[in-house]
């Protein structure tokens, strides 16, 4: 016992001396700095000590420090865009999630963390290799542009095993989803007032050039000429915000249906998360947002009804929650468009020219069928269809890429998702992403009517929707939605914490009936 403590003990010293040492040169380097009036780098320098803290953090305990990563990928780009867009930052997430898979990979090999083997992996693993093998492909530009693809494509799979580990009981994910609320939350509500007030809001004065155009975009509605700015919250562009929007309002709903089964805590504050974001999406003036939001909506609260616990007698509690979203819902609208009618009437008239049948200027029709179609057929165009151009060089980013080697970027991109695919890694590419895809959907409705009847049901299901959607409709309408970084992390963390919800079921079994007095006790509402 001793003598384990005598080379710590030894050491205290010259570790004290180290940090005297550096932190008299950075309180030295940020005095000049100061005295220049150089504050972005002293900004800078308080990022990189922040992000230090954090892989400390990260390091001694990865749960934790994920539920940093999280705040910091969801806030990464309000970041860049007050520090002139620097990719040093950009990649700043990338070092956090690798810093949480060496720590779990150190709780796995003590045998503190159990992992499981996914059912879809062996699927998962040929469309992994064989883009792997698409690095290589001749007809690639660069090296860089594989290396690029395969990150975006591929290195937040791991997070499967980072979502299954971190849940371990209900209080576990009650945790995780509160926390997810309170992030949509927020993050809506910047989006609602930069939407009402202008750009202006949480954003620098002048953007770095590469970003300037997506974070300064309009809109003008076809028949009644009604200008409506897009927001993007936090993020650099109203696209990245409009596709955050999707697992933000499945989460929120999910996890107000599965807190109303489980507990009484953190309901309000679901249910309140839930009305931001849908706000946030009506406010968006993205169309895509709007119909993801409807379509979840519908489809969670049949869903819901369907997978109820009508064996301990509490259907009447999610038949109750369904009804209190679509009011939550109502109320949030109306109190808009009394507040903000001007903000509110533009998007409204914006949705309702476009989206009506009965509209002159009608581009519902196009815009999920037409358009992308035509993509699809013009990947058949590119000379290299067959083989592919290389992983990556149509892929989001490619401008960074082609700033890096000193070229331009290839001009070969299509808006649609499987003819991307097409174009970058050939025609086989498409056969294999259904492959995969439709393995991890088929596993992953097991589990989720393994769980029909339980309280864990509505956020199972919740999950299920949110890649089924990612992977099939948004990724029909283009791939940049798998691509983004935000929601492709989403995706692998939930699917690996869908796959452990029966453990927590059969850790923690269905508690007994709800006797119908406490119920219904203060008024009706069992928040």
């Amino acid at each position: 016992m001793l003598n384990a403590r005598v080379p710590r003990i030894k050491t205290q010293p010259l570790i004290g001396l180290s940090l005297f040492i550096l932190g008299t040169w950075l309180a030295w380097s940020m005095g000049q700095r100061i005295a220049a009036q150089d504050l972005s780098t002293v900004e800078f320098y308080f990022m990189g000590f922040a992000a230090c803290v954090v892989a400390v953090a990260i390091l001694r305990n990865w749960r934790l420090g994920l539920y940093f990563t999280l705040v910091w990928v969801l806030f990464e780009d309000l970041t860049r865009k007050f520090l002139g867009n620097n990719m040093a930052i950009y990649f700043a997430k990338d070092v956090l999630v690798g810093l949480v898979y060496l720590s779990l990979l150190v709780d796995i090999r003590s045998g503190r963390v159990k992992v499981f083997r996914p059912p879809f992996l062996t699927f998962l693993m040929v469309f992994i290799w064989f883009g792997v093998l698409q690095i290589f492909n001749p007809n690639s530009p660069h090296v860089l542009y594989g290396l690029m693809g395969i990150k975006i494509y591929f290195y937040y799979i791991p997070l499967i095993f980072v979502g299954y580990a971190l849940i371990r009981d209900d209080e576990d994910l009650r945790k995780f989803l509160v926390v997810n609320g309170v992030l949509a939350g927020i993050i809506g509500a910047i989006g609602i007032i930069q939407a009402i007030v202008g750009h202006s809001f949480l954003n620098p004065e002048t953007l770095a050039p590469e970003i300037r155009e997506l974070g300064d975009l309009q809109k003008v509605t076809p028949l009644t000429q009604q200008v409506l700015s897009l927001p993007s919250a936090v993020f650099v562009s109203a696209g990245r915000f409009s596709q955050y929007l999707a697992p933000a309002i499945i989460l929120t709903m999910g996890a107000a249906g599965y807190l109303l089964l489980y507990t009484k805590r953190s309901r309000i504050l679901m249910f309140l998360a839930f009305g931001i974001v849908g706000a946030a999406t009506l406010f968006s003036g993205s169309r895509g947002a709007l119909m993801v939001a409807i379509a979840t909506v519908l489809v969670l609260s049949v869903a819901f009804l369907w997978g109820a616990p009508w064996r301990w007698q509490q259907a009447h509690r999610m038949l109750k929650a369904v009804r209190r979203l679509f009011i939550v819902g109502a109320l949030g609208l109306a109190a808009i468009l009394l507040i903000f009618p001007e903000a509110a009437g533009s998007r409204i008239a914006f949705y309702t020219e476009t989206l009506l049948p009965s509209s002159s200027t009608y581009q519902l029709g196009n815009r999920t069928w037409d358009y992308p179609i035509y993509n699809l057929e013009l990947a058949f165009t590119n000379p290299n269809w067959i083989e592919g151009n290389g992983i990556g060089t149509a892929s989001l980013g490619t401008q960074y890429v082609a700033k890096m080697v000193g070229k331009r970027s290839p001009d070969i991109s299509v808006e649609e998702g499987f003819g991307l695919l097409i174009i970058e890694m050939g025609i086989l590419a498409p056969f294999l992403w259904i492959a995969w895809s439709v393995a991890l959907l088929y596993y992953s409705w097991k589990v989720v009517t393994g769980l029909r009847g339980t309280r864990l049901f509505p956020i199972g299901f919740a999950i299920w929707w949110y890649t089924f959607l990612l992977l099939y409709p948004m990724t029909f309408g283009s791939l940049s939605a798998f691509e983004n970084y935000v929601c492709n992390l989403y995706l692998w963390l939930l699917v690996g914490v869908l796959f452990k919800l029966p453990t927590v079921l059969h850790n923690a079994p269905t508690p007994a009936a709800v006797p119908l007095h406490k119920v219904y006790r203060r008024g009706g509402f069992s928040f």
